[in-house]
């Protein structure tokens, strides 16, 4: 038994080293399906670069993987099916809180004052900065996504 709970804590291990490896929320970085879609691209100014954050993923892995890892821990520790469920329940919501943390991002807000006089802010990962004064290109979709780059 011992053997499953060490296989169970390192695949939720390994689950979770993946899932911080997703592409972050970049001005040059792209998913698959954003690859081959066509952006408007209009140019303004930065007027104001704040820090941001970009808050982590809450999904099914972290809180099943947590769980399991709690209830093997609970069976461990205690004697009775209260304690496994206990330790369940205190897995799940740690095992959650851990993936949240894990695949959380620094970001920018960037404030543009568009060369159309429009003002617009868009929030994307921190792997570039950006001055006030600069002039960039401002990439947008009709669904309301923006990304900022530099000129």
């Amino acid at each position: 038994m011992r053997k499953i709970s060490a296989i169970m804590l390192l695949l939720f291990a390994a689950s979770l080293a993946t899932a911080g490896c997703a592409p972050p929320a970049s001005g040059r970085v792209y998913s698959r399906h954003e690859a081959r879609m066509a952006w408007d691209v209009r140019y303004g100014e930065v007027m104001a670069v704040d820090e941001a954050v970009i808050e982590g993923r809450r999904t099914a892995l972290g809180r099943i993987g947590g769980g399991l890892i709690g209830y093997q821990a609970g069976r461990t520790i205690g004697d009775g099916s209260g304690s496994r469920v206990a330790g369940a329940v205190a897995g799940a919501v740690a095992g959650q809180a851990i993936e949240e943390r894990a695949t959380r991002e620094d970001a920018w807000q960037i404030t543009v004052e568009l060369d159309s006089s429009r003002t617009i802010a868009v929030v994307q990962a921190r792997d570039e900065s950006f001055q006030v004064g600069e002039r960039v290109r401002v990439y947008m979709r009709r669904d309301g996504a923006a990304r900022i780059g530099k000129i």
